[in-house]
């Protein structure tokens, strides 16, 4: 990790790049900020233009949805154009490639984005979305499941790899056409095509990872079912039982219904209900024992299929908060210095520490100081939100409350009460640890005004007497004062134990 030195640098420059992705029922462009781990979006713009409408019975893409897919397109081309985009990664899915008017409409896409579309093979795009998914989650372990509007992509990943995959003409859309509007034919149809992926038992105890705006849609009606407090949809997760009451919901639903629900849009909600049920379905052949919602798809597969095997192999979750180190405070090199000053006395004794303990814990410390440009009486409820609201990746939904509890203790004081709502999503200990690290921050901040080069020379230890010592050497002996004292003091009462400060004799 390069350290860059404090904010009187410039922050890093990136130069952003596009996806544009052309699906069954929607065109969408991405731009991220740059190729790069942990690649954050800049803009963002979906277009449900419905390609794939009446494709099944008809085998030519919609009149209506070429239209108004060309017309997006050359939008795309102008806002691509605008935010200087360095590259562009542009793809097309199910409709495309098997419509008898496919080759026309891609020719006219391309001509309207004035850029070469690539048509993803069934193989490719099933490939792409489980590079999405470990991208997003590293250690995912179960089936990937991307419903477009055209196809069902399955792959079984595990140990960062992926295994068997099929794709499976299970879209929304196609099914609409397909059955008629029956959903009992619907589900003979899903039926059928689950029981020739002769691979699903497999899934029977592991996790669903669902890709997909239809799925995506149907974790957001279970969030707000449940009143659940964290608004990201990105690493959700949901009982299988729970999954398959709200499946069996919504597959029973009509649109008009749907929209008194949630905040559905029109096209969305023709489509949800065979979206929910074949979920349904899948969830009961299947049998997974939980469902967790992915943000990551086959955009970011894409970017991440781009990387080397060691690129691929950093962790998102450090990459992301070191460019946030980078870009909002003080010092970034304070932040990794602070790594290693905490590590002084977390990870050992009564702090002992998991490796995902010690993950957050760095994570943490990449976040400690990103409020600092806002009113003090606002940090700590703007770092909160900041945090728990990230595009982050690579971190459950526990986590992330730890972490955006942590930077909230640091400016708020560790003392300061949390929400119930929220302090209910993280495992035992967890509250603790988020209080116990703030006030080590809040006590690092104090003695080094956030300046790198101090924390290194300081001495931190909770002796066998259980006195948290702290060791400043001749020369920092000045350092001492009471905003230190007191902090020190507040660490020391978290752990339970005595405190003194030791002036180290000259050498």
């Amino acid at each position: 990790m390069k350290a860059a030195t404090d904010y009187r640098e410039r922050p890093p420059k990136f130069r952003p790049v596009g996806v544009v992705d052309i699906g069954s029922n929607s065109v969408r462009l991405v731009i991220y900020d740059s190729q790069r781990r942990a690649a954050a979006p800049v803009f963002n713009e979906k277009v449900l233009c419905g390609l794939g409408r009446g494709l099944a019975k008809s085998g030519q893409l919609s009149p209506e949805g070429v239209e108004r897919a060309l017309t997006a397109l050359a939008r795309f081309r102008t806002l691509c154009r605008a935010i200087d985009t360095d590259r562009i990664y542009a793809v097309a899915t199910a409709a495309a490639r098997e419509a008898t008017n496919g080759k026309e409409f891609v020719a006219a896409a391309q001509a309207a984005l004035s850029h070469d579309i690539q048509v993803l093979s069934g193989k490719q795009e099933a490939r792409l979305a489980a590079y999405g998914v470990l991208g997003g989650i590293p250690d995912a372990d179960g089936f990937v499941g991307d419903l477009g509007g055209g196809s069902l992509e399955l792959v079984d990943v595990r140990r960062g790899e992926q295994t068997n995959g099929v794709t499976l003409p299970l879209g929304p859309l196609r099914l609409m056409d397909e059955s008629g509007g029956s959903m009992i034919k619907a589900r003979k149809i899903i039926d059928q095509h689950l029981d020739d992926a002769d691979f699903l038992d497999a899934l029977k105890g592991r996790t669903l990872y669902a890709v997909g705006g239809t799925w995506r849609n149907l974790g957001r009606l279970h969030m707000g079912q449940q009143a659940y407090p964290l608004h990201v949809i990105h690493g959700y997760q949901i009982a299988r039982g729970s999954a398959e009451t709200l499946a069996d919901f919504v597959a029973g639903l009509t649109p008009a219904t749907l929209h008194g629900v949630g905040p559905i849009s029109r096209n969305r909600a023709e489509t949800l209900p065979y979206g929910a049920l074949v979920l349904q379905r899948l969830l009961d052949m299947g049998k997974p024992d939980d469902v967790v919602i992915s943000a990551w798809g086959v955009r970011e597969g894409l970017l991440f299929s781009k990387f080397n095997r060691k690129k691929r192999a950093r962790d998102p979750l450090m990459a992301a908060c070191w460019d946030f180190a980078r870009r909002h405070s003080r010092s970034p090199s304070h932040e990794i210095e602070l790594c290693d000053w905490t590590s002084l006395v977390f990870g050992t004794g009564k702090l002992k520490e998991s490796d995902e303990d010690r993950r957050l814990r760095y994570a943490a410390c990449m976040l400690a100081d990103i409020g600092w440009r806002t009113p003090t009486d606002y940090r700590g409820d703007r770092s909160f939100n900041i945090v728990s609201q990230a595009t982050f990746v690579g971190v459950d939904h526990p986590g992330r409350v730890f972490l955006a509890l942590t930077v909230y203790f640091r400016y708020e004081g560790p003392s300061s009460t949390a929400g119930k709502e929220l302090v209910a999503l993280l495992a035992d200990g967890m509250l603790e640890r988020a209080r116990q690290l703030a006030a080590a921050f809040r006590l690092a901040y104090v003695l080094t005004a956030a300046m790198p080069g101090l924390l290194p020379q300081i001495g931190l230890a909770v002796t066998r007497s259980k006195t948290l010592t702290l060791t400043l050497p001749d020369k920092l002996k000045d350092l001492r004062g009471e905003a230190v004292d007191k902090r020190l003091q507040q660490f020391a009462d978290l752990l339970g134990c005595k405190f003194k400060i030791v002036i180290a004799p000259k050498t």
